[in-house]
């Protein structure tokens, strides 16, 4: 397993650190005429190589939308989204499908294993159409799982099944790593075990991690605190140091 106390680490200085990805003025409107839906409203957001941001916000607050346009899945009604220089606003479909290929991990609630598929053969998916990916062994190894890898998904516990999903994201080597409540389908104690993985992965990656979740506790683990109500960021704050996972308590 990874070392937990690999998430004690110093936030990086935003001085030093370069800015990965940008929202400027971004907003989403779901529906028309009079049926309108404001899930986002002018989100200024900038996110630094390497950080583990915590996005926080209940139901509806506009975290998983905001994740979806970042991340390439979905387009915002006006404003923009750079990654490095690269304005994705601009960017075609097809642009934004090799941006999500070659850039982009995602880590969902619900793990989307492949139940036909050993845990090696579900990370495999990816690595089979990655320009540069880890081996399969070396991605489920860094999360853990060496001696479950030729195990199916009804052989593993609901933690080692999103440990197996992070692997997968992690195996083509993303360069931004977003995870959408990923804890959210698992008890406490997994839930733990599930964070302090991705701390790992963040510390050993320098991949930058972005967690959205409405549990407030997780925050304490991140460089960044990003709070979200209606569709607004209302706060950003940064840790003065990063708690390690099995302190937080929820």
């Amino acid at each position: 397993m990874p070392n937990n106390e690999s998430s004690n680490a110093a936030p990086l200085p935003v001085t030093a650190a370069e800015v990965i990805l940008s929202t400027r003025k971004l907003c989403k409107v779901y529906g028309k005429g009079d049926i309108q839906v404001h899930a986002l409203r002018d989100v200024d957001l900038e996110l630094y190589t390497g950080e583990m941001a915590v996005l926080l916000g209940a139901s509806g607050s506009g975290k998983s939308t905001l994740l979806n346009i970042i991340g390439g899945l979905d387009v915002g009604s006006s404003g923009e989204v750079f990654y490095r220089q690269q304005n994705l606003s601009k960017f075609s479909e097809r642009e934004l499908t090799n941006y999500r290929r070659h850039n982009i991990g995602f880590v969902f609630q619900f793990y989307s294993l492949i139940s036909s598929l050993t845990a090696r053969e579900n990370v495999a998916l990816v690595t089979d159409i990655a320009e540069s990916p880890m081996s399969t062994d070396e991605a489920l190894e860094l999360v853990g799982l060496k001696e479950r890898m030729d195990h199916f998904p009804a052989e593993l516990s609901g933690g080692e099944q999103q440990r197996v999903a992070i692997a997968r994201a992690i195996a083509k080597r993303p360069k931004i790593l977003l995870c959408d409540e990923p804890t959210g389908a698992l008890d406490a104690e997994t839930g733990r075990l599930v964070l302090s993985v991705l701390a790992a992965v963040n510390q050993q990656t320098d991949t930058t991690t972005a967690i959205i979740t409405h549990n407030a506790a997780i925050g304490k683990m991140g460089d960044t605190v990003i709070r979200m109500s209606s569709g607004h960021i209302v706060e950003i704050t940064r840790n003065a140091t990063r708690a390690n996972v099995n302190e937080i308590e929820w």
